[in-house]
Parts: C-alpha cells; structure tokens; sequence
C-alpha cells in the first residue's frame, strides 16, 4: 500500500480495439489522474499529436533508451516498441498525482514483477463481441482489413491474460463501463475490495474465443 501522500497507478489494459484508449482518457479527464504518455516506434495515426498520444520515437532511440534503463516497462507489439519513461512517473507519484497506463500485459507484468511502493490497481477490458472487435478495429484503421485480421489472431493470445488484473470490465457500454471502473478505483483507495463474477467473464472469454 503506497504512503497517503503518494500516488495510485492504475493500469488498463486490453486486446487492441476493446476501447482502452478512449477509457484512459475518459478518467484522466474527469478525475485526478495523469497519464502516462508512452514513447513508440509506431508511426501516428492521423488523429494523434506527438508529446499528447504518444512520443514518437526512431527504433534507433527506444533501444538507446532501453540500454540507459530509462523504462519503468516496454514491449514489442505487432513489431513496434512502446515504453514508459521511468523518471517522469515516479517523479508524479511522489509528488502525489495518480498516474494510469494505457499498456499492454507485457507491460502490466514488468511493473507488478519490481514491487514498487506505490499502490498498483490492474483492469482488464474485454470487447463485447468479435464481430463488435472487429468493426472496431476496421473503423479505426480506415477499413484496412489486412491489418484488422493481424490484430484479431493477435486477440486470441493477448485475451488469455484476463486472469491476472484485479478486475475486469466488458464494454458492451462505454459509460457503464467506465462506471464500474471508477467504483472500483474508489473502493480500493479507500481500502475495501469488491470481488467480480469470475465464472461470467470465464464464459464470455470462451464465447469469444469461438
């Protein structure tokens, strides 16, 4: 448990195209938590600001990066880095802002496994179907359907990791979800815990997986 003048990290993570990004910013927004801008090596996509969505970053720079041990966690994804520059964050949470990460499990894992002082909370967000996954995916990349299918055989691997946060969301609704999110972060700040239906997050995995 982290000292009261320090702050929280929370952590959302998600196979891609189950609305992680737009959850990330969605608290961020109306609550007291900054988040943690990543570096990538992935090109921006149209909408997206350097130093806003992401810092992007030559390959050539990450790796640098990476040998200074300048990364609290990093992971290569569909063959792009992301990382998140260490320094930066702890020097929030000592000052007490609350920090939440739009990452991956790989990411997730690294940050739990070095036992920080800081309160870690951990949520996983499921889509509510393949189809709705799907369509996501293909309106995000402007129809490139190649590129959807990557990223749906990729869902398959990434999904299984659901057993390993402390709570996870179906958005089958963007503003229930975020709901039960922000009930869950208030119940854990203030020291109790709330258990979720694990059997029915088990068969909706499974239906998902079919």
């Amino acid at each position: 448990m982290s000292e009261k003048n320090e702050g929280i990290i929370v952590i959302l993570s998600s196979p891609s195209g189950a609305g992680k990004t737009s959850l990330v910013k969605e608290i961020s927004s109306k609550n007291n938590f900054s988040i943690s801008i990543s570096h990538t090596t992935r090109k921006p996509r149209n909408n997206e600001i350097d130093g806003v969505d992401y810092f992007f970053i030559k390959q050539e720079k990450f790796k640098e990066l990476i040998s200074n041990n300048k990364f609290l966690e990093y992971a290569k994804v569909f063959n792009n880095y992301y990382g998140s520059s260490k320094d930066v964050i702890f020097q929030k949470l000592d000052k007490g802002e609350n920090i939440i990460f739009d990452i991956d499990w790989q990411g997730t894992e690294q940050i739990k496994q070095k036992k920080l002082k800081y309160e870690i909370i951990t949520i996983f967000i499921l889509p509510p179907s393949r189809k709705e996954l799907f369509n996501r995916l293909l309106n995000r990349d402007l129809n490139d359907e190649k590129n959807a299918m990557e990223r749906m055989k990729q869902f398959d691997e990434d999904v299984v990791y659901w057993k390993n946060y402390d709570l996870v969301v179906i958005n089958d609704n963007f503003d229930k979800c975020y709901d039960k999110i922000i009930q869950y972060i208030n119940l854990r700040i203030n020291n109790t815990s709330k258990n979720y239906d694990k059997n029915e997050i088990y068969d909706h995995v499974l239906n998902l997986l079919k």
